[in-house]
């Protein structure tokens, strides 16, 4: 009888740690980005037009694209802006929202092929942030993507950014524990 009872309480200690092992993980929405993570960004102004600026960010390996993308709207004191890229991952975390939650639900991406990757730029809570979506195709050639938590680059991503002049400014939405852009806001 002991040797049941011990056998059932290993076999539920076992289920207890896989479980745990495998806990889905989830992030807020407004989770503040890691900066100093990409050190090999190197950036470039290809155009003005009026107060319009439009630059090429070009990420090395090894650089994290929220953590770039952050450090470059932090430098240049970027209040609004869009942007697109491609090129390549060793890895990356992407989120989908859970309504039920108001987070994201955070899924691996192993390595892979940035096909699109867009997003914008704007201010919340005094400091810029970037809000992108990425597409990542891996080796099968399906697509995997969502809300970019979390990108190394793999040989490079090759990123356009547009700078406008107007201002943006996030407020956090009750509903969802998110910051979203509120085109009547003012500094």
């Amino acid at each position: 009888m002991k040797t049941i009872i011990s056998k059932s309480i290993l076999l539920l200690m076992l289920i207890a740690a896989a479980s745990a092992a495998s806990a889905q993980e989830y992030v807020a929405p407004t989770r503040p980005a890691q900066t100093g993570r990409s050190p090999g960004v190197k950036v470039k102004l290809l155009s003005t037009n009026g107060e319009t600026k439009t630059y090429v960010l070009i990420f090395s390996k090894n650089d994290e694209i929220v953590s770039g993308l952050t450090e470059f709207a932090q430098k240049y004191k970027v209040q609004s802006a869009h942007y697109t890229g491609i090129g390549d991952a060793f890895s990356a975390k992407v989120g989908f929202f859970d309504y039920g939650r108001n987070e994201f639900k955070v899924i691996p991406i192993g390595e892979s092929e940035i096909s699109s990757l867009m997003g914008d730029i704007a201010v919340f809570n005094g400091k810029p942030v970037a809000h992108t979506h990425i597409n990542l195709a891996v080796s099968d050639g399906t697509i995997r993507g969502g809300h970019l938590l979390e990108c190394f680059v793999g040989p490079t991503l090759e990123l356009f950014v547009t700078v406008e002049p107007t201002p943006l400014y996030k407020r956090l939405s009750p509903e969802f524990k998110a910051g979203i852009i509120d085109p009547a806001l003012e500094n």
